[in-house]
């Protein structure tokens, strides 16, 4: 069995996010609910307890687009320092400047 990158273990992650959303939101409204019996409330957290570990949203990382980085990620450009700080060098990212002293 081939070695997989960490990269692709989180693309798997995102997946199996997508796809048990729905049901995994729906367990936790049940489960939530505090105007229903405790033994409806305990069978909705036994069922979310059997869904994959990997489909809970927590269980993604951000990760640099690039570079694939797990740290330093900038959210709102989704590329981490190291590779901002290369294409900024470059010229590639409009409205960027480089300073120096």
């Amino acid at each position: 069995m081939a070695k997989k990158s960490s990269v692709e273990k989180n693309n798997r992650r995102k997946a199996l996010v997508a796809r048990f959303a729905e049901k995994r939101k729906a367990l936790l409204a049940v489960a939530n609910n505090e105007g229903l019996e405790m033994e409806e409330r305990f069978e909705a957290r036994l069922k979310l307890a059997e869904l994959p570990r990997n489909s809970s949203a927590t269980r993604i990382r951000n990760r640099c687009e690039i570079t694939g980085r797990p740290r330093a990620v900038y959210r709102k450009m989704g590329i981490s320092r190291v590779a901002l700080r290369e294409l900024g060098n470059r010229g590639l990212i409009p409205g960027l400047v480089k300073s120096s002293w």
